[in-house]
């Protein structure tokens, strides 16, 4: 493993938390176990994140399909959630983090969002790394949400006839953030799973088999030394890169 380049980080790393549950069942322990162990591997990867200087970390911690499965691990995570939320604002202060949230706040439970709500608040003046959690989100959803707020708005004379990506950007819920340039994803799967699905168009992508909850800062530091020796050419040719053009 290469040693880190400062000036080579992502400016906006995603990440896609998955093993929690097959953590667990590898140690024949109850799936929320797992949840709990992954919420220090949260801790540890936010700090590591901030300290290393990377402006935007988004992690995709509940989907709007996470609502299908049983009830009561639903309920488990939703608690998880508020005392991971309640009990982090403090340390997001220490280390000068604004908390945001994006996805359907309107299903999360009224409890779960008044937590949201005063972490947001509390840390809004914070002037360091942007930490969001995507929370009953859906790619999909998100789109034709903003579709819909867009349609509404040219029908009522708002924007331009003409729309173009920029337009479209302003009506996500990442509006205020650039596009991921890094995307990982833990626990052996291969796919995006509805996660980003307009942002992620040119984002360098890494999977690792790792489980979430194994994910330490070493693995971590191996996947940003990975997507340092990549060359990120946005549909250019190498010589146009490296001639500047």
């Amino acid at each position: 493993m290469g040693k880190l380049q400062p000036e080579k980080l992502p400016r906006h790393l995603a990440i896609i938390m998955d093993g929690n549950g097959r953590w667990a069942k590898e140690r024949m322990l109850r799936r929320i176990v797992g949840h709990r162990r992954g919420v220090e591997t949260v801790r540890a990867v936010v700090e590591e994140c901030s300290r290393l200087g990377i402006r935007y970390l988004t992690l995709y911690a509940f989907s709007s399909e996470n609502w299908l499965r049983p009830k009561t691990e639903v309920r488990a995570l939703m608690a998880l959630l508020k005392r991971y939320v309640k009990m982090e604002t403090s340390r997001m202060m220490q280390n000068n983090i604004r908390f945001n949230v994006i996805g359907n706040r309107d299903d999360l439970p009224p409890d779960v969002n008044r937590e949201v709500d005063a972490a947001m608040a509390r840390t809004a003046g914070n002037s360091g790394m942007a930490l969001t959690l995507a929370l009953s989100y859906g790619g999909r959803q998100e789109i034709i949400r903003a579709a819909s707020l867009l349609a509404a708005d040219l029908a009522a004379g708002r924007v331009a006839a003409e729309v173009d990506e920029t337009t479209f950007d302003r009506y996500l819920f990442t509006a205020e953030m650039p596009d991921p340039d890094f995307l990982i994803r833990t626990s052996g799967e291969m796919r995006i799973s509805n996660f980003l699905l307009w942002q992620l168009a040119y984002t360098e992508l890494y999977f690792t088999e790792v489980n979430w909850p194994d994910f330490n800062t070493g693995e971590l530091h191996r996947a940003l030394c990975d997507y340092q020796a990549r060359e990120r050419r946005f549909g250019r040719t190498s010589d146009q890169l490296h001639k500047g053009n």
